[in-house]
This record gives C-alpha cells, structure tokens and sequence, in this order.
C-alpha cells in the first residue's frame, strides 16, 4: 500500500490527494461498508475488465469504503462469470420475453448453419444477456447492501450485549479494593 506522502508526492494524484486519503473511505463504518459492498457488486457484475479501478473510482465520489468495495468486485471471477451470464441471459430473456422475436434458433444448431444467421442470433443474445446482467447487478447489489446492513448492526449488538454482560459479571472496583 503506497502512503500518505507518496499519494501527495504523486504528480497525477497530487490535485486530488485530500480526496483519496479522506478517513471517511479507509475507515470500516456502518454507513461506507453496506455503500462498498454495494458498489463492489453493481462495477464486479456490470464492468468485465478493471473492476477494482472502477470501483476505487466510485467508491471515493460515493462515499463508499475502498477496500470493500475493490474486495467485493472478486464476485465475478472466472469461475462465476460463465454462470452469472447465462442466468442473465434467462433473466433478461425472462423479463423481455424476446424469445419469440429473437432470430434463429438455440446455440447448438446455430453452430451448424451459416455464420450470418449465428452471428445475428449472438448480437440477439448480447443484448439480452446485457440487459439481464443490469437488472442482476441492481438487484444484488440492493441485497449486498441490505446484508452488510444487517451484518454490521447483528455485530454491534453482538458486542454491545458481550460488553455489558461482561460488565455485570465484573467485581465493581470499590468492592475489589476492599
């Protein structure tokens, strides 16, 4: 992790160096983690290259955490991606219903015919498996940051309760010295 003085010493980051190393975006608080995690699923689903630097960028006009937010885009990985795109492919097909519009005929036949038709059958598929991949991110990303919501207070109160139960059991000092 660079520090302090060689963001401010950096020539391209200097101009906005009280921005990056606001304590507001470091710090893990009950308002920026819910906003990282959800920003971390909207840029990880949405963006398929350079997520972490899109989501650090979004993260400091957010208000979001920057660790979480960079952490949170690794749900898309390569072992997810292949599986995230084909429910969005059946969401999107889902919600437009374009089955009936779209040219052509499933993939596996599609193959097998002339490139034209499997090419216009592909850009069908694009704007379908696009189109679902927004309305995955919009909804994960609402319920990321519900659960981080959720998570951070059922911690809180797990250690205001530890807290007070250990206050209770505790000798009181005047007795102690006793």
């Amino acid at each position: 992790m660079p520090t302090h003085d060689t963001i401010r010493g950096n020539r391209f980051l200097a101009p906005f160096a009280n921005r990056i190393l606001a304590p507001e975006l470091w710090r893990f608080t009950r308002r920026s983690v819910p906003r990282g995690v959800a920003l971390g699923m909207l840029v990880g689903i949405i963006i398929p290259i350079a997520q972490i630097v899109f989501a650090a960028l979004l993260a400091l006009s957010c208000r979001a955490n920057v660790p979480v937010a960079a952490l949170t885009t690794f749900i898309t990985n390569p072992i997810t991606t292949p599986i995230l795109w084909v429910v969005a492919y059946k969401v999107g097909d889902w919600i437009l219903h374009l089955d009936a519009m779209t040219y052509g005929q499933p993939i596996n036949t599609q193959l097998r015919s002339d490139p034209g038709s499997w090419l216009q059958w592909l850009t069908g598929a694009f704007s379908v498996t696009a189109f679902g991949l927004i309305v995955l991110a919009v909804v994960f990303s609402a319920i990321g940051y519900l659960i981080a919501g959720w998570g951070w207070r059922a911690w809180i109160a797990r250690k205001w309760r530890r807290r007070h139960r250990h206050r209770r059991h505790a000798p009181h000092p005047e007795t102690a010295r006793m």
